[in-house]
C-alpha cells in the first residue's frame, strides 16, 4: 500500500445496507455497515420506505465508525464515492445527498458511480488488479447479469441480464413458499447442503437452442416448484424441504455457471469473476469452480462479506476513477434508480470548487472536521 495511493470514502445505500467502505488504492482499510434487513423480515421483503429512514438514522455513525476504523480523518480523503443508480429511489437519495453534503463540506471531488460496477470492482481487494476485459457474472436479489468490462471505469457491455425474477429474489420467494423466512438465499443454501439435489427436476430457464444464450429466467422455475410444494401439501403430503431446496438451489446454480462459462469461450476470455450477495452461496462457488477448472478458466470470487451490498465496493471504484483521473461527478448529481451498467458512473460537465473561498462554508468545515 502506498501512501500516494488514492484514499477514497464509499457509501451504498441503493437497497437496506448502510454501507460505507475506506480504501487505499486497492487496500481496504475500513468496512462499516449498518443493516436495517431485521426489520424487513416480518414484512417478507424489503420495504422501501422503512429502508431510506433507517439509512438517515445510520448514515453518519456509519460514516464514523468507517473513518475511526480506517484511523483516517476525513480531510484526508482524497474523494467520495456514492452509489448513485440503479436500486430504490427513497434509498439511493439519502446516501447521494450524504456524500454530496461531505464532498461539499470537505472539498472533495465527488464519483457518482454504478452499483453493478462497484460489485466487478471490489475483487481487486481482494484479488488485485482485474483483468482488463474482465467477465464478470453478477447475482443478487434484483440483478442476474452477464457483463464485459474492458475498463471499469468507462466501459461495461452487457452480455445478458434476467428477463424477470433475479436469481435472489427467486431464493427469498421459494423461501417464503417453504416458510423459511426472509432474505431466503443463505437458509436454503444452508439446508441445500442436507437435501438431494437430484431428488427433483425442476426446469432449467432457457437453455434451448433457440434461447438467448446469456440471458436468464427464473419466473418459471420458480412457478414450477411453488406448484410442486403445493401439490405435495394439497395430497397431505410432506413436503421434503431439504431436496427441494436442494433441487432448486442445483436448477438455479446450474444456468448461471453454465451460461457464465459459455460466455468466456464464446468471447474468449480466460477469467471468470463472480460477484452480488448469490455469490455467497456455497453450491454455486462449488459448482462454479469445478466447471472453470474444467475448461480452464480461472474463477475470482471475493469472500462473502465482499459480495453482499457494502461501502467497500463503491469505495473501490471510487478509487479506481481518482487512479485513472475520471471526471469527478457535479454537485447536482441526482439519484438514477435505473441507472444502465454501460454508465458505470456519473461525470460532470465541469467540475468546479467555487465554494472552496466562500467563508460561510470554510466556517462549516471547521465546525464539522477540526
Amino acid at each position: 500500500m502506498a501512501a500516494d495511493e488514492p484514499l477514497v470514502l464509499g457509501i451504498e445505500t441503493s437497497c437496506d445496507e448502510t454501507g460505507v467502505g475506506i480504501v487505499r488504492g486497492t487496500t481496504l482499510l475500513a468496512d462499516a455497515v449498518a443493516s436495517s434487513v431485521d426489520t424487513h423480515a416480518r414484512f417478507g421483503g424489503v420495504v422501501p420506505e422503512i429502508a431510506s429512514r433507517a439509512h438517515l438514522e445510520a448514515m453518519v455513525p456509519t460514516i464514523e465508525r468507517a473513518l475511526k476504523e480506517a484511523g483516517v480523518s476525513a480531510r484526508d480523503l482524497d474523494g467520495i464515492a456514492v452509489t448513485s443508480g440503479p436500486g430504490l429511489a427513497g434509498a439511493l437519495l439519502v446516501g447521494v445527498s450524504a456524500a454530496k453534503a461531505y464532498a461539499y463540506a470537505l472539498g472533495k471531488p465527488l464519483y457518482g458511480v454504478n452499483h453493478l460496477a462497484s460489485h466487478i470492482c471490489v475483487d481487486q481487494l481482494e484479488h488485485g488488479p482485474l483483468p482488463e476485459p474482465t467477465m464478470a457474472l453478477l447475482v443478487s436479489g434484483g440483478h442476474s447479469s452477464l457483463l464485459l468490462a474492458p475498463d471499469i471505469t468507462a466501459d461495461v457491455r452487457p452480455l445478458g441480464a434476467t428477463i424477470d425474477d433475479a436469481a435472489g429474489e427467486a431464493f427469498d420467494k421459494i423461501a417464503r413458499v417453504l416458510d423459511l423466512g426472509f432474505p431466503g438465499g443463505p437458509v436454503i443454501d444452508r439446508l441445500a447442503r442436507e437435501g438431494d439435489p437430484k431428488a427433483i427436476a425442476f426446469p432449467r430457464g432457457l437453455t434451448g437452442p433457440r434461447d438467448a444464450p446469456y440471458d436468464f429466467s427464473f419466473s418459471g422455475l420458480k412457478t414450477s416448484v411453488a406448484r410442486w410444494i403445493e401439490a405435495k401439501r394439497a395430497a397431505g403430503e410432506e413436503v421434503p424441504v431439504r431436496d427441494v431446496a436442494a433441487s432448486f438451489q442445483e436448477a438455479v446454480v446450474d444456468v448461471l455457471t453454465r451460461k457464465a462459462v459459455r460466455a468466456c469461450k464464446d468471447e474468449g476470455v480466460d477469467h471468470l469473476m463472480i460477484g452480488g450477495g448469490v455469490a455467497a452461496n456455497s453450491r454455486l462457488r462449488a459448482l462454479a469452480e469445478e466447471r472453470c477448472e474444467r475448461a480452464g478458466i480461472r474463477l475470482r470470487v471475493p469472500r462473502p462479506k465482499l459480495c453482499t451490498d457494502n461501502g467497500a465496493m463503491v469505495a473501490a471504484l471510487g478509487a479506481e476513477m481518482v487512479a485513472r483521473n475520471r471526471l469527478p461527478s457535479d454537485l447536482e448529481l441526482s439519484a438514477d434508480s435505473s441507472l444502465p451498467v454501460t454508465e458505470p458512473h456519473v461525470p460532470g460537465a465541469a467540475h468546479t470548487h467555487a465554494h472552496d473561498h466562500d467563508h460561510v462554508h470554510e466556517i462549516s468545515k471547521d465546525n464539522l472536521y477540526s
